[in-house]
Order: C-alpha cells, then sequence, then structure tokens
C-alpha cells in the first residue's frame, strides 16, 4: 500500500469515480421502483434511491469545485488524462435524469402510502416538480462543463488515442438520457432535439472509439500503458541530455 498527499495541480476529475456509482444506483433505483408491484416496497426502493442520489450528487459539489479551484489555479490537465475533462458531466446528466426518475415514480407512489398523510397527493406532485426543476438545472451545469472539455480538448494538441476515449462515451450517453427525460416531462421540442443531437453524438463517438480499439488490439498496442510509453520518452530524453 502506498500513501502519498497528490498536490493541488495533481488533481483531476477522476476523484468523481468512486462517487459516481451512487449517482447510478439511485437512477437505477428509481426505475426499479417504477416496476415493483407492492407499493410498500417500492416507496422504500424511492426513498434508498433519494438517500443515494444526496450522497452521490453532495460528494460530486464537493469534487467539482475542488477541481474548478485546481483549473483556475493551474491549467488543464496534461494530453495524458484529458478524457478525464468528460467526467463531470456523468454525475450531472444521470444526477439529473435520477432526480427526474424519483420524482415521476413519488408523484404515483406516495399518494398510495401513509407517508406525509393528508398532503399525500400534493407531496408527490411537488417531488415531481421539483425533480424536473433540478433536471434542468443540473443539464445547464452539465452543458457549461460540456463546453469546458470540448474547449480543452481543442486547446491540446496531438491528444492520444488510446483506450481512455471510453470515457467520452458514458459522460455524454447520461447527458442524452437526462435531456431524453426533459423532454418528456416537458413536452420540449428543444429538449428533442437535443436529445437527438446528443444521442447521434454518442453514436458516433461510439463506433469512431470502437474502431480504434479494434485497431489498437489488432497491433498489440492495447496492452501497452500509455503511462510507461511516456515515462519511457522521457527517461530516454533525459539519458540523451546526460550523454550531451
Amino acid at each position: 500500500m502506498h500513501r502519498h498527499r497528490p498536490g493541488l495541480e495533481n488533481i483531476t476529475a477522476a476523484l468523481l469515480l468512486p462517487i459516481v456509482p451512487a449517482v447510478v444506483a439511485a437512477a437505477t433505483g428509481g426505475i426499479v421502483a417504477e416496476e415493483l408491484p407492492d407499493h410498500h416496497h417500492a416507496l422504500t426502493t424511492v426513498i434508498a434511491s433519494y438517500v443515494l442520489w444526496g450522497i452521490g450528487e453532495s460528494f460530486s459539489a464537493i469534487v467539482l469545485a475542488l477541481y474548478f479551484h485546481r483549473l483556475t489555479i493551474h491549467s488543464i490537465p496534461p494530453k495524458e488524462v484529458i478524457v478525464s475533462v468528460f467526467l463531470p458531466i456523468g454525475p450531472l446528466g444521470q444526477g439529473g435524469f435520477g432526480i427526474q426518475q424519483l420524482g415521476k415514480v413519488a408523484m404515483h407512489v406516495v399518494p398510495k402510502s401513509n407517508a406525509f398523510g393528508e398532503v399525500a397527493a400534493r407531496a408527490g406532485e411537488m417531488l415531481y416538480v421539483l425533480g424536473v426543476f433540478f433536471g434542468i438545472v443540473m443539464w445547464g451545469f452539465a452543458l457549461v462543463w460540456l463546453s469546458f472539455a470540448l474547449i480543452s480538448i481543442a486547446m491540446m494538441p496531438n491528444v492520444p488515442r488510446n483506450l481512455g476515449a471510453w470515457g467520452y462515451t458514458f459522460p455524454l450517453g447520461v447527458l442524452a438520457t437526462c435531456s431524453n427525460a426533459l423532454a418528456e416531462n416537458l413536452d420540449s421540442d428543444f429538449f428533442k432535439v437535443a436529445t437527438m443531437i446528443i444521442s447521434l453524438a454518442v453514436v458516433l463517438l461510439w463506433v469512431v472509439v470502437a474502431t480504434r480499439t479494434l485497431k489498437l488490439a489488432i497491433t498489440g498496442e492495447m496492452f501497452h500503458a500509455p503511462c510507461l510509453k511516456d515515462l519511457r520518452e522521457k527517461s530516454q530524453a533525459a539519458g540523451s541530455d546526460r550523454r550531451v
């Protein structure tokens, strides 16, 4: 086991990776609760999912604040981990979809339970409206991080094309699901078009990355870690400088 204290300049959005599963589990819980025949079980699942959503989004907000601080003080991440600039979209897109799904289920489940007493029906409707509201807010914030990510990629010369490119697909994919949920809940043509554009981008990106992965597998390059390759190049350059 190795202990170290990374400086602020070494922090990337990869810190979100252990946190995002909580948000994914919360969104999945909303889907499962919608199909449960027993409304008591459904309500328990919804409550547990809200707890998971709160945990995941709270810690994501902390990490995003730290990561934004790192970006304002230092430059964008190095090219070896440049794919991480897309990761902040993940908890926002998935969280936006999850909170809408939970609100939609709560609107039907809460009135059938003893929760909230006489105002159960209004409480369910309020949770639904709040879900859509937070979904819009998180979609907008995800759009900001998408802009940051695209600008970072555009500013980075010679972006590595390796297996890390699969990191582009999940954030954009969950942003598409959030857009689709907003399109359904708001009956908005704007979000329908946004869903179509983002979904098409995800499909095209998946095809490109899959083709690149197949090529790397055939040539054998897929089984060589990019970080070790860069380390060897730096060592060779340092050796050349010493000989000179």
